[in-house]
């Protein structure tokens, strides 16, 4: 009987386990190979990949001897093809004939073999090395494609492999006394972050016009808020959408690591190694439940998270599944979306700026005698209270005149400058709140502690919202909403002005 012992990793991005890849090997026994552990198809079928694997590599097949692997803690289920490198090396370790012998402490292992040997690259990487590290772990292996992502990381080493020999080559030499052989591989340098490499798609001084949706957008990613577009077709709700990431700041570091490791989990992250923007998810009206809120057997992340850090626009925002607008209510107030399933309940994160696009009856028929009682019913339904309550700011983009749009005529404010008033009025923010909390994330206490209204913008605020009969929500919004417009502006006092403006982003009679 033959032990081997070695370690690798599992996540779903809110729990994560260190796991422990017990192989036995018994020369004696019936030729068998059986995982066990609740590995799910993917792992299951690892044992024919590593077969394959270390068979073409001129290592011996486990399959001429009874072989058992297990995968500890038994109760947690395995998914994923990243367990076949390290089942492989166990194997190796436990076969005594190939006499490979290294220290497994402190060492992970991460990679899918391909039937030749080589190592594939795998989703999730930056989930997967973070729970490493986590773990103690200071010495990660993972595959060459993926280090770059890995190296994101602080605190421990990654090793970039090519192949199963080429990994077995560099362990054995590791514990050699000849100092004169060199290691087979090069521990992976860390990633440089830059948060400044990547160019918005449009420019706001290319959208002709729309003044006061450039305004309500300029105070949105300032202070975090919502908001709600709306207007005739074909008037530039989508552009002004698309530009919209362009004023918002940098990426910081571990805002970067959050979105870089739920996009990576998915598998949407591609070639790059981390977003280098605030990432922008556009679901079309028609999207399941499932993927833009996220579940599944195994769940995983939908758009909702996958905006995380950035921008969800939601166009033709009445015509999705009444579904998934009521399940933005949790996202938009707690910033984090719960999926229960029965085997049990994940949260993901999920604070986003939600941008919403609409062509409400009154914006194509500007004449309300063409609009019929069953229109306005239909729409309204369409659109809960609650979820227009959460949205800060509603604008209309309305008809732009036809002689603007061909020849001269003065250009907007770039991106940049507005990026520019967007970062100096998050500074402020940052310094009152704490780094990375905006202003739309104030909660009461906070709304307490560091506003300060003037008696006259009080005044304005309290009647206002008795003859609109506005609900607490809303009102503790208005404030939120004045004092981004204040941080605009420098001022330490949210006045008459601030509070003028912010009602005048409340949802009029838009049916």
């Amino acid at each position: 009987m033959h032990l081997g012992k070695i370690y690798s990793v599992q996540t779903d991005l809110a729990l994560s386990n260190i796991i422990e890849i017990e192989i036995d090997i018994t020369k004696n026994g019936l030729p068998s190979f059986s995982v066990v552990g609740l590995p799910d198809k993917a792992v299951e079928e690892s044992k024919e990949r590593v077969c394959s694997a270390l068979k073409n590599s001129s290592y011996t097949s486990p399959k001429q001897f009874k072989t058992v692997v297990s995968l500890s803690p038994a109760g947690v289920k395995k998914q994923g093809p990243h367990y076949d490198l390290p089942i492989a090396l166990g194997i190796l370790l436990a076969n005594q004939d190939e006499d490979l012998n290294f220290d497994t402490t402190n060492k992970c292992f991460i990679g899918e073999l391909a039937l030749d040997g080589s190592v594939k690259t795998v989703d999730g990487i930056l989930a997967l090395a973070q729970c490493a590290q986590k773990s103690g772990c200071t010495s990660l292996y993972v595959p060459a494609e993926n280090a770059a992502e890995a190296a994101l990381l602080s605190g421990i080493t990654i090793f970039p492999v090519s192949s199963l020999s080429q990994l077995v080559n560099h362990l054995s030499q590791e514990l050699s006394e000849n100092k004169q052989l060199s290691l087979c591989i090069t521990p992976q340098e860390p990633t440089v972050f830059n948060s400044n490499t990547c160019k918005p798609e449009l420019d706001f001084a290319h959208i002709i016009d729309q003044q006061l949706a450039k305004r309500a957008l300029l105070i949105a990613a300032a202070g975090g808020h919502n908001v709600a577009m709306y207007g005739p077709a074909g008037t530039g709700k989508t552009m002004l959408a698309k530009a919209f990431t362009g004023i918002l700041p940098p990426l910081e570091y571990n805002q970067m690591l959050q979105s870089t490791m739920i996009h990576s989990y998915v598998g949407t992250l591609g070639s790059a190694t981390h977003l280098t923007a605030p990432p922008f998810r556009a679901p079309h009206h028609t999207s399941s439940y499932v993927s833009v809120v996220g579940g599944g057997t195994y769940p995983k992340p939908g758009e909702i998270s996958l905006a995380h850090n950035g921008v969800l626009f939601l166009d033709e925002f009445p015509e999705f599944d009444k579904r998934v607008l009521e399940s933005l209510r949790e996202p938009l107030e707690d910033h984090e979306i719960r999926i229960s399933r029965s085997q049990g309940s994940v949260t993901f994160p999920a604070k986003f700026i939600l941008l919403a696009a609409m062509n409400p009856p009154s914006a194509v028929y500007r004449d309300n005698a063409l609009i019929t009682p069953a229109a306005r019913r239909s729409f309204s339904q369409k659109i809960s209270g609650p979820i227009m309550d959460r949205i800060d700011l509603w604008t209309e983009v309305s008809k732009i005149d036809h002689t603007k749009l061909l020849g001269s005529q003065k250009k907007s404010m770039d991106s940049g400058a507005l990026r520019k008033q967007v970062i100096e009025a998050r500074n402020r923010q940052y310094g009152r709140l704490g780094l990375g909390r905006c202003n739309a994330y104030m909660n009461v206490v906070d709304i307490e502690k560091y506003t300060n209204l003037s008696p006259e913008a009080k005044k304005i605020l309290d009647n206002s919202s008795k003859k609109l009969d506005i609900s607490p929500r809303v009102y503790h919004k208005l404030i939120k909403l004045g004092q981004t417009i204040a941080d605009l502006e420098q001022s330490d006092v949210i006045d008459t002005q601030h509070i003028l403006e912010a009602l005048q982003y409340r949802p009029r009679d838009i049916i």
